[in-house]
């Protein structure tokens, strides 16, 4: 009779299986499809898998069901599929191998990246779901792997717990030289899911081998339960259109007793194996001998407030107040300065320059606004804070950065003291002045905002905890340009509650709408800064009330633009701006004037206007 899973890892290692992703997408399954949903449309193909790791050596065969979650589904519109995808997936693995492997259901990580914001209760009821569809399967256990975040995987930990005495494996996905998860010592974290009930601790995923090993020999002796190692065969290479690995199977088998020796008990391999490596694995580990393992269910428990880590003392310098802070106080002004389309950045700086002559509050600068390529928005930042001294405020738009490029980003803004920000979608690609150009839109704005406030928690976008925490203040856009200001304004709520802290408007030119943009926002918690954009001419009018989305000019505004150019458009255009500016001076402390074609002196007239109003 084949031992339980426990009594088996006291006694010997268990291979495990390798990838089952990268090893569908090798075949020619592309990605952006639910590869878990194969389980029902593709048995044979998954029974296929699970049993050429089988014969290759691997007793530990996870079923392909990483990703089997509501939330994860959902993005295919299988979240009413589940259970029944679930349940193949523990069938079709049992059914390919034989009675002396051991069946894992798979249980991915559900809290990272763009999800952050699920509530405990959802990932609770999410993860009962997936785990009792598994244990209805007929799995031999269950394994929780690729958690970043440790109070997630206590809390799926406890969710099997609730359903199953079976064994539970609990695997971290840590990066290179990590020593600490959620900024708690490996060893302390590992101790927590001892004390929760988990069976056997490990990783997998993100590293490579030399990661992995790096992780473990941070713990030292200090793991309180076996070990179970998945490591990725190295770091990912795109080669003649395909993704590719480089960790061969020798290179696997010589870790493999490398792993064996500091007291894994489970070795397989994550994303990037195949079966070659399983076999080079089980291979290596042919005759085997580890040293007997001691579960010290009677050694006493390690007090928490020996893992705890001390948090540096805070700067005793006074901080300047943010925009919010000051437009709370007084009326505030931030000016729009567009980067230049070319290298030469001479009147950019005369510009910012001037404004702060004019007391500017901040200059903001869009992000390739309208899809036309300028200069790093980010870099004119860093000089002018740098050799004007005037506070930069950035537009970050979704278009352009992936996730990966956006955290980058917002890291590179914090490492230089810039920590106003405007998230905003982005104006598509294909009409700016390179259309073959990929409009990315990994996120939302909403997202967007949200997840710029998760770094000023000190956790990174997928999820890991960053060193030290950011301190962005973070914009909204809202258009109020619109048919029904009424549900514009429920849309600007919900980017409230993403975590926006003050709002900048398009630009209006209706004394009219300002006033009601008054009374339909005087419920909200943040600040609104009012757009006022002067006209440069009559035909600029006529552009923008007809091509620019966003921005509506009222007939009265167009009649007095109309045919006027040059010196007598530009002095209309400041007229018509200071009049709106008597109406919103009385509804709104911040004012966001935006500045067009670098016309400057157009700006600082309508600053120094609004500091003569108000008495600065």
């Amino acid at each position: 009779m084949r031992p339980d899973l426990r009594e088996a890892l006291s006694a010997r290692i268990l291979t495990g299986d390798g990838a089952m992703g990268t090893y569908l997408y090798g075949m020619g399954f592309p990605i952006g499809v639910s590869y878990e949903e194969f389980n029902v449309l593709k048995p044979g193909v998954i029974e296929e898998v699970h049993r050429k790791y089988y014969e290759a050596g691997a007793r530990v065969i996870e079923t392909n069901t990483f990703s089997a979650n509501f939330e994860s589904l959902s993005k295919y519109g299988l979240d009413g599929e589940v259970e029944a995808i679930n349940r193949a997936g523990a069938k079709v693995a049992r059914a390919a191998v034989g009675a002396d492997a051991y069946v894992v259901g798979a249980v991915g990580a559900i809290r990272a990246g763009k999800r952050r914001n699920i509530s405990a209760e959802q990932l609770n009821r999410y993860f009962a779901q997936q785990m009792a569809a598994l244990l209805d399967g007929g799995v031999d256990g269950l394994l929780l792997e690729t958690f970043y975040d440790l109070d997630e995987t206590l809390l799926a930990l406890r969710a099997a717990r609730k359903l199953t005495d079976l064994p539970v494996i609990c695997q971290f996905a840590v990066e290179k030289d990590a020593v600490t998860q959620d900024g708690v010592p490996l060893a302390a974290a590992f101790e927590q899911l001892k004390d929760e009930g988990a069976d056997v601790v490990g990783f997998n995923c993100r590293s490579g081998p030399n990661g992995i090993l790096r992780a473990i020999d941070a713990i030292g002796a200090d793991a309180p339960l076996p070990l179970s190692v998945f490591p990725n065969a190295g770091i990912p290479d795109y080669v003649d259109g395909k993704y590719t690995y480089t960790a061969t199977p020798d290179y696997f088998a010589q870790s493999a007793l490398k792993f064996a020796d500091r007291g894994a008990r489970i070795l397989g391999g994550c994303c990037g194996t195949t079966p070659e490596h399983i076999a080079a694995i089980a291979a290596a580990l042919e005759g085997y001998q580890p040293q007997p393992y001691e579960r010290e269910e009677a050694a006493a428990p390690r007090k928490r407030e020996q893992f705890e880590v001390i948090s540096q003392p805070a700067s005793a310098e006074p901080k300047q107040p943010n925009i919010v802070e000051l437009v709370k106080e007084r009326h505030t002004v931030i000016v729009e300065l567009d980067p230049p389309r070319d290298l030469d950045i001479g009147k950019f700086m005369l510009g910012a320059e001037a404004l702060h002559k004019a007391k500017v509050d901040a200059v903001t600068m869009a992000d390739n606004s309208l899809a036309v390529t300028r200069m790093s928005n980010m870099a004119l930042a860093a000089l002018v804070q740098q050799r004007i001294g005037i506070r930069p405020l950035i537009h970050l738009a979704a278009r352009d950065r992936n996730l990966i490029g956006t955290q980058s980003h917002l890291m590179g803004l914090d490492a230089l003291g810039i920590d106003h920000v405007l998230a905003v979608t982005g104006d598509p690609a294909r009409f700016g002045d390179l259309p073959d150009s990929s409009s990315v839109y990994d996120m939302t704005s909403f997202e967007m905002i949200r997840m710029t406030k998760q770094l000023n928690e000190g956790v990174a976008f997928s999820g890991k905890p960053l060193k030290q925490k950011a301190n962005f203040v973070v914009g909204a856009a809202f258009n109020p340009n619109v048919k029904h200001l009424d549900k514009a304004v429920a849309r600007l709520e919900k980017k409230i509650e993403s975590g926006a802290d003050y709002i900048m408007t398009q630009p209006v030119y209706d004394t009219g709408l300002i006033a009601r943009i008054a009374e339909a926002t005087k419920h909200l918690s943040v600040p609104v800064f009012i757009g006022i954009m002067p006209l440069a001419s009559g035909r600029n009018a006529e552009y923008l009330h007809n091509e620019v989305p966003g921005i509506q000019l009222s007939d009265e505004v167009r009649a007095r633009m109309a045919g006027l150019e040059g010196e007598a458009g530009r002095a209309m255009g400041v007229q018509i701006a200071k009049e709106l500016l008597d109406e919103a001076i009385e509804h709104f402390n911040g004012i966001y004037i935006m500045t067009p074609f670098m016309f400057y002196d157009m700006s600082v007239q309508l600053t120094s206007y609004i500091w003569e109003r108000t008495g600065r």
